[in-house]
């Protein structure tokens, strides 16, 4: 076999294996944070919603959408959160998950001035930083599936803040399959972030809650 076959077949072993180390890493990282039982949790004042589009592309009901505003109305109908951040993306005029799920959690029955809005959570490093450094959170419950919510936890960790999960209902179609897998590169990612210490887009003025 020639050399550069050889160099090649080790550097995609060497990628593999640094992607399944992140990602067991990961999950240990955030084993003893993650809660599935309403009962169980311990009640924050603040649970951070992280984003999602509402719909698919192809026009339908996105479930981790509709998994994730169940969860955070769970939470808050028993009285484990008594508010909620919403942090997600609205880049532009025509996209904003924050203000889409606030006015569903509304729908259900929240009042509106228990939800507060981060229109700049772009991804899960800018949500949780922008948190602690805008919103002035120190302790909060994470509201997403469990695989993202691990990430979420690594991140808040590396940051020092005191941080638990509730795991809204997974998705187990076939596009839930194709989420699972680029959330390996996700984790590979995150780490990547904590070591080179990437900052969130934007920041800003801080926020009193």
């Amino acid at each position: 076999m020639k050399t550069y076959i050889k160099l090649i077949i080790m550097a995609i072993t060497i990628m593999v294996l640094a992607i399944l180390m992140a990602h067991f890493y990961i999950n240990y990282k955030a084993k003893d944070k993650l809660y599935n039982d309403v009962n169980v949790i311990p009640k924050n004042q603040v649970g951070l919603l992280l984003g999602t589009s509402k719909y698919t592309s192809n026009n339908t009901i996105n479930l981790y959408y509709k998994y994730r505003l169940e969860a955070a109305y769970l939470l808050y109908k028993n009285k484990k959160v008594e508010r909620i951040l919403i942090s997600g993306d609205n880049s532009t005029s025509y996209y904003d998950e924050p203000s889409t799920f606030k006015q569903d959690l509304i729908n259900l029955g929240i009042p509106a001035d228990k939800i507060i809005l981060d229109y700049a959570g772009f991804r899960t490093l800018d949500s949780v930083i922008r948190a602690n450094k805008i919103f002035g959170l120190d302790s909060f419950t994470i509201i997403s599936q469990k695989f993202h919510n691990q990430r979420a936890i690594y991140l808040a960790q590396h940051y020092n803040l005191n941080v638990i999960a509730f795991n809204a209902k997974d998705v187990i179609r076939r596009y839930g399959l194709r989420t699972k897998a680029r959330e390996y590169l996700a984790r590979t990612k995150a780490i990547i972030d904590v070591i080179i210490n990437t900052q969130p887009k934007f920041l800003g003025p801080k926020i009193s809650l």
